[in-house]
């Protein structure tokens, strides 16, 4: 009888994969993927434009927060690239002087795709509602829709999803409003 268990991914799996290859472990295996294609990229970059300068900078905004691009959180056993995620100033004041993070986003928003659509929604949103990340975002470039997602007792309640050009203005970015159709270009 063999009883050999799968070694769990280690960073130096990571570091391992080529530079254009984004890894991450997750429930104790590697999961890589190239990096985003133009849509997803485009939708990506222009959510991070619309939070950036009202929400990190505080211009047209009330500030306090940090806002960045495929962070690499280094959470639990886990290690997860989001495609962004915030952290209000109060809770994290300074950046770390790593490459990584150690501290809970208290907002993340995955990007979908066909290649990372199952990952994001079947593995990474329980760990991320695990770990008590308070508000999660679920974009799909292809639908065009933005799924809005608070924690409630542990559990991803779904508080909106939002399709078109409606417009944008929901937890934890209520202070502003964009039209959900500045994400695709337009």
């Amino acid at each position: 009888m063999n009883n050999t268990a799968a070694k769990p991914a280690t960073y130096e799996d990571i570091l391992g994969l080529p530079e254009h290859i984004i890894g991450e472990i997750i429930n104790g295996r590697i999961e890589s993927h190239p990096r985003p294609a133009p849509k997803h990229a485009l939708a990506s970059s222009s959510l991070g434009g619309e939070l950036f300068f009202p929400f990190q900078k505080g211009k047209g905004g009330p500030g306090g927060w940090w806002i960045i691009d495929e962070p690499e959180l280094h959470l639990a056993a886990h290690v997860l690239v989001p495609d962004l995620a915030g952290w209000k100033k109060e809770r994290m004041p300074v950046l770390p002087d790593t490459a990584w993070f150690e501290a809970v986003p208290d907002w993340i928003c995955e990007i979908l795709s066909p290649s990372t659509a199952k990952i994001d929604r079947v593995e990474k949103m329980p760990i991320y509602a695990h770990l008590g990340v308070r508000h999660f975002w679920l974009i799909d470039p292809q639908l065009q829709t933005l799924e809005v997602y608070e924690l409630c007792n542990g559990q991803w309640v779904l508080l909106e999803t939002i399709d078109n050009d409606k417009p944008v203005s929901i937890a934890p970015f209520q202070d502003i409003s964009f039209p959900l159709s500045s994400l695709w270009g337009e």
